[in-house]
């Protein structure tokens, strides 16, 4: 599961907006900020999987483990 700061980060990485991601993900930018809350809100799994499909199109691998977790960009492999 994809955790409001580990969205918050991995769009920090790419220099994508909200309104960016939002978009990329096909979610709306509203259910995007309730993803991004700190506050606990209620967000659909649907969206959370879309932002996340988005985040690794992009680049983006989560990470998770009893230490933590966070978000690491990979470089892709261009087809010269």
């Amino acid at each position: 599961m994809i955790t409001a700061r580990q969205s918050r980060a991995a769009r920090a990485l790419l220099g994508w907006t909200q309104e960016t991601l939002a978009d990329r993900a096909r979610v709306s930018l509203t259910a995007l900020k309730r993803l991004e809350s700190e506050s606990g809100l209620e967000v659909y799994e649907s969206t959370r999987d879309e932002v996340r499909r988005a985040f690794e199109g992009g680049g983006i691998v989560f990470l998770n483990s009893d230490q933590g977790v966070g978000v690491m960009l990979v470089s892709r492999k261009r087809d010269d």
